[in-house]
């Protein structure tokens, strides 16, 4: 009975295995979705959401609108949001960077919030 003891344990490691290989790699995002994210900014001082996330390589939608005229700035994509009080600005970008990314108002470098890219 010994000799069939050797084969099973095997087989039922690679089973583990396999299993556990799935899982890890199932549950992974590879990128390249289409995330929109919609903000409003409040007196130069707020914005809801605050955290913003995305993959890496998905391509990210950001609609700000504000309450009054200024720039909405992205550091680390070094991307700025002009905004016209009441008028939502638009732009799209791939999150090609990995990190946390401050968000501010630039006139005043209020921190605003961040975007997160995993």
């Amino acid at each position: 009975m010994n000799r069939y003891r050797v084969p099973i344990v095997a087989a039922v490691v690679v089973v583990f295995l396999a299993i556990g290989a799935f899982l890890i790699f199932a549950n992974q995002t590879k990128g390249g979705a289409k995330v929109t994210i919609n903000a409003t900014v409040s007196k130069g001082t707020s914005m809801s959401p605050g955290t913003w996330t995305a993959h890496h390589n998905d391509i990210v939608t950001v609609n700000i609108t504000s309450d009054m005229d200024g720039e909405v700035h992205l550091h680390g994509y070094d991307i700025p949001f002009e905004t016209k009080a009441g008028q939502v600005v638009t732009k799209t970008f791939t999150a090609d960077k990995t990190g946390d990314f401050p968000i501010e108002w630039e006139s005043t470098s209020t921190p605003l919030g961040h975007l997160v890219v995993s």
